[in-house]
């Protein structure tokens, strides 16, 4: 056995060495996706005034430690948009729209805007946050219906990005 003490290989008794903490401090970004995420739930519960469910989210807390400008984006441009990306949507899902949970549904808005309209979001990047964003909030294999969706409406809206990135990985 080799004298590393910085490896996770454990002590004279056996017992291993717990692992260093990993940093889970999550980034403005993926904040406002998640505040994003609840305001889409919430109007999607209660359709109205957008600029209500926005007053409501801008008041829970560490609203302050998101990215505002993405957050707003997010909320007024998946509901202003809403039509297309249902549109975009509904040639990858197995189901009538009325049949995903709001969960899903507001996940699957926010990962199809950012493919649409966040250019400087990588499309691998906004697939993984949205299905982050459904392991969170969302029912238990709800990530995978979300990750199989957005992975099949990537090609269709990012296509130079997604054949580079195959081409290189390949």
């Amino acid at each position: 056995m080799t004298d590393r003490p910085d490896t996770n290989q454990g002590d004279q008794t056996g017992a291993r060495k717990p692992a260093p903490p990993r940093d889970r401090t999550k980034s403005a970004r993926r904040r406002a996706r998640e505040f994003a995420l609840q305001g889409l739930y919430e109007w999607q519960l209660n359709p109205g005034d957008a600029a209500a469910v926005e007053a409501h989210i801008r008041e829970l807390e560490e609203f302050n430690k998101c990215d505002r400008g993405h957050f707003d984006a997010l909320l007024h441009g998946c509901i202003a948009q809403r039509g297309d990306l249902d549109a975009g949507l509904l040639k990858f899902l197995d189901r009538p729209l009325e049949e995903l949970s709001p969960v899903e549904h507001g996940v699957l808005w926010i990962g199809a805007y950012e493919l649409v309209n966040c250019l400087d979001v990588p499309y691998k990047v906004a697939i993984n946050e949205a299905v982050e964003l459904a392991k969170s909030f969302g029912g238990t294999d709800g990530h995978k219906y979300v990750n199989g969706v957005l992975d099949h409406l990537a090609p269709l809206l990012r296509p130079e990005e997604v054949k580079a990135h195959r081409t290189h990985r390949g």
